[in-house]
């Protein structure tokens, strides 16, 4: 019997499939279809710092606008249905999922800052969230910040959080820094409980009739897989913290390919968005057969077996590849 079961965040999960942060998880109903289509763990779309800086914003406003006035001015307040706050739904439709599913939910936290958005991961906790994902979505663009600076910004956060909430916290990255591995070890002495890479930044685009910038949202496909895969190959053994690959997270042969590399699970957005929740048994189905086929027995088994530190040629996941590879081209010519 094929055994995919893993373990992520402290949690026993029963394969490796992971819908990640997006719109499928905005309603309970369709978390439901992901947990019925075999999903092992959901992610929550994300909650955004600014959306509960505006929402605060625009209460504070509400409650203390005409307050000087007469007595009258009460009825400048909005009716309590008007100022339901978006973070609050979102707390309340985290706790109804909670209630309402077997499988473990996971809050995401999205934000630059270190401000009082961060106390929503106390939020998270309260309403039973299994764990937090923390996505640090930030894209520096100012001349004058040096690169510590950048890299300080996440580990406040990631501390700030880790000390308001006992649940484990999970920290989204981008592959954008100067030296990666060095500061995800860095993520890791302070605290983060796992790693999920890579965030995949949202691109604008330019509107030629219009003038304007817009932005833009393109979908994966399975070659976006190549970055996070090369980067779980080298953290496999040497971080000690859980691994999550995401961004070109498409067939069974990603999924594999991202286990063998030493991924603890695999986080799918895209595809999902492109075939649906059922997606996810089509995936699980091909992987029992791939599994079948090669006589492996259990994710467990393969874990790991292409990382770095497993592979005979470790320089192939380096330089040397990238020398092997253009010599190749060479050869096409």
């Amino acid at each position: 019997m094929i055994d995919l079961k893993t373990k992520y965040l402290g949690l026993e999960l029963k394969n490796p499939i992971v819908p990640s942060a997006s719109p499928l998880s905005r309603s309970l109903d369709s978390m439901k279809r992901l947990e019925d289509a075999g999903a092992s763990a959901i992610v929550m779309y994300s909650l955004f710092e600014e959306e509960i800086a505006h929402e605060s914003d625009e209460l504070d406003h509400y409650l203390r606008y005409g307050t000087e006035s007469y007595a009258e001015s009460l009825t400048y307040f909005p009716r309590a249905e008007e100022y339901k706050l978006e973070p609050d739904a979102y707390v309340e439709l985290l706790r109804k999922a909670k209630e309402s599913l077997k499988t473990p939910v996971i809050p995401s936290l999205n934000g630059i800052t270190s401000g009082g958005w961060i106390k929503y991961a106390r939020h998270f906790e309260e309403a039973g969230a299994d764990a937090v994902e923390l996505n640090v979505y930030y894209i520096p663009t100012d001349p004058k910040l040096a690169s510590q600076d950048v890299e300080e910004r996440y580990v406040d956060i990631l501390t700030a959080v880790k000390d308001s909430i006992k649940i484990p916290v999970a920290v989204k990255l981008s592959p954008y820094f100067s030296s990666l591995a060095n500061f995800a070890a860095r993520l890791v002495k302070v605290g983060a409980d796992g790693l999920v890479l890579f965030n995949r930044f949202y691109q604008p685009d330019i509107d030629l009739d219009e003038l304007e910038v817009t932005p833009g949202v393109t979908l994966s496909d399975s070659t976006a897989n190549r970055l996070p895969m090369r980067w779980i190959a080298i953290f496999h053994g040497r971080l000690k913290t859980d691994l999550a690959a995401t961004s070109g997270i498409h067939t069974a042969e990603d999924v594999i390919k991202m286990i063998m590399a030493g991924a603890d699970v695999t986080m799918m957005c895209s595809a999902l968005l492109q075939n649906g929740a059922g997606h996810v048994e089509k995936v699980l189905a091909d992987m029992a057969r791939w599994f079948e086929e090669h006589e492996y027995e259990s994710v467990a088994q393969m874990k790991g077996s292409m990382s770095q530190k497993s592979v005979a040629d470790p320089a192939a996941f380096e330089r040397a590849n990238y020398v092997k590879a253009l010599n190749r081209f060479k050869l096409l010519i």
